[in-house]
C-alpha cells in the first residue's frame, strides 16, 4: 500500500452535474483533504459519493406570464440525487462506474399547475422517472493539481433525458475541504437538443427556447474499489 495526496476535483447534474479526485504524487505527506491509501496498479480508484444531505438538482426556464409586466425564472427543483463519481489511479473519471441519477418525479416549483405539467407532459416522469448523467472528461484544470481553495473548471458529460442522450458542458465551481467537495455545475440546451416540447398554454404567453440546469453537490470520500 502506499499513500497518495489526492486532488479532489469536483464536477457534476442534473442534472441534471460531476466530479473527479486527481492525483498529485507525494508519497511522504499525507493531505489533509480526501488523503486515501490505494492500491499500486491501474486498477486503483478512488469514489465520490453523493451525500446524504446538501445535494440540490434545478432547472431555470423563463417565461412571461399573462397578467405580468415583466418575465420571470419558472425553477423547479429536487433533493432526490444519488450516484457516486469513480476515478482511476490517475486522476480520470471512470466512465462505465460514474453516474449521478436525479429522481424527477418529485420535481417542484412555486406552481402545483406547472409541475403536474412538466411531470406529465413535459419530462413523463410515470415513463421516464430519472435523469442521468454520465461524466467523462474535465477540462481547464490546474497543473499542479490543487488540494484545498476553490476552483472552476469544465466537466463533459452525457445527460440522458427521457430516452434522448446528448453530450453536455458543464460549468463547475468546487469547494475542497476535508473528506468533502462541494459546489455548483450548470450547464444549457434547447428543447429541441432532447426531443422536448415547448410548453404551449393559456396562462403563459412565452417560454424561452433555453434550459438551465443547475447541480449544488455535496460529495463525500468513500474510499477505494477495484
Amino acid at each position: 500500500m502506499r499513500s497518495y495526496v489526492l486532488a479532489p476535483l469536483v464536477v457534476l447534474s442534473a442534472g441534471l452535474g460531476v466530479f473527479s479526485v486527481a492525483e498529485q504524487g507525494s508519497p511522504d505527506v499525507v493531505a489533509p483533504v480526501l488523503a486515501l491509501a490505494m492500491e499500486d496498479g491501474p486498477s486503483a480508484a478512488l469514489v465520490l459519493e453523493v451525500a446524504s444531505t446538501g445535494n440540490t438538482a434545478r432547472y431555470r426556464v423563463r417565461e412571461q406570464l399573462v397578467g405580468l409586466d415583466l418575465p420571470n425564472d419558472a425553477v423547479g427543483s429536487t433533493s432526490a440525487v444519488s450516484g457516486r463519481i469513480v476515478l482511476d489511479d490517475q486522476g480520470r473519471i471512470v466512465p462505465d462506474r460514474s453516474v449521478i441519477t436525479v429522481d424527477v418525479t418529485g420535481l417542484t416549483s412555486d406552481q402545483s399547475r406547472r409541475d403536474n405539467y412538466v411531470k406529465s407532459r413535459l419530462l413523463r416522469t410515470a415513463e421516464y422517472p430519472a435523469v442521468t448523467l454520465r461524466p467523462t472528461q474535465l477540462r481547464g484544470l490546474p497543473s499542479p493539481l490543487p488540494t484545498s481553495g476553490r476552483h472552476t473548471f469544465e466537466m463533459i458529460g452525457d445527460l440522458t433525458v427521457l430516452d434522448v442522450t446528448r453530450p453536455t458542458t458543464w460549468q463547475v465551481t468546487a469547494e475542497l475541504g476535508e473528506s468533502r467537495v462541494s459546489g455548483t455545475a450548470t450547464t444549457k440546451f434547447t428543447f429541441d437538443d432532447f426531443s422536448l416540447t415547448q410548453p404551449r398554454v393559456r396562462i403563459v404567453l412565452s417560454v424561452a427556447d433555453t434550459i438551465a440546469l443547475e447541480y449544488d453537490f455535496n460529495l463525500t470520500a468513500a474510499g477505494g474499489v477495484r
